[in-house]
């Protein structure tokens, strides 16, 4: 009688990192940032959230994530596209790869902006002033087998 191979440690992580309470708590989250103006949920404990609204690559619908922001010395704002520290890309950030075209909301504000992925050069520099300030995010680098892309907003035009 053989011996059943063993599975190779990482066939037990799951490949979707998002924890359970994310998926309960993300869509109240958007709910109340988009309802009462960021007023409850654009801080939360020391982190900044805005509303970044892509379009669907495969529905063509309109999809909205609340994600934390940072805004470097230099002016550039910009999301982390860590996803959990899984070793697959956040849909959001394969939506403005299809679609650059996004809806931002930050507070009261909303604007059109395009969103791009930072380029080589600016994520050297915002990478580790991002690691200064928010650690979690070099432990998911450490933890990914995929490079966490950082995406800037360009601002288009202000619509309110």
């Amino acid at each position: 009688m053989s011996t059943p191979p063993t599975p190779h440690p990482s066939a037990s992580i799951p490949r979707d990192r998002t924890p359970r309470w994310a998926r309960l708590f993300l869509p109240v989250h958007r709910w109340l940032y988009q309802h009462t103006g960021g007023r409850i949920g654009h801080h939360l404990v020391l982190q900044r959230t805005l509303l970044l609204t892509t379009t669907g690559r495969k529905t063509g619908r309109a999809r909205t994530h609340p994600l934390t922001y940072f805004r470097h010395p230099s002016g550039s704002l910009f999301v982390v596209a860590s996803n959990w520290s899984s070793d697959n890309p956040p849909a959001w950030y394969l939506n403005i790869l299809s679609t650059p075209q996004v809806h931002v909301q930050l507070k009261r504000e909303t604007f059109a902006a395009t969103a791009r992925p930072a380029t080589p050069t600016e994520r050297a520099t915002l990478w580790p002033w991002l690691v200064a300030r928010a650690p979690i995010f070099g432990r998911y680098q450490t933890v990914s087998a995929r490079e966490i892309p950082l995406v800037l907003r360009e601002r288009e035009e202000a619509t309110h």
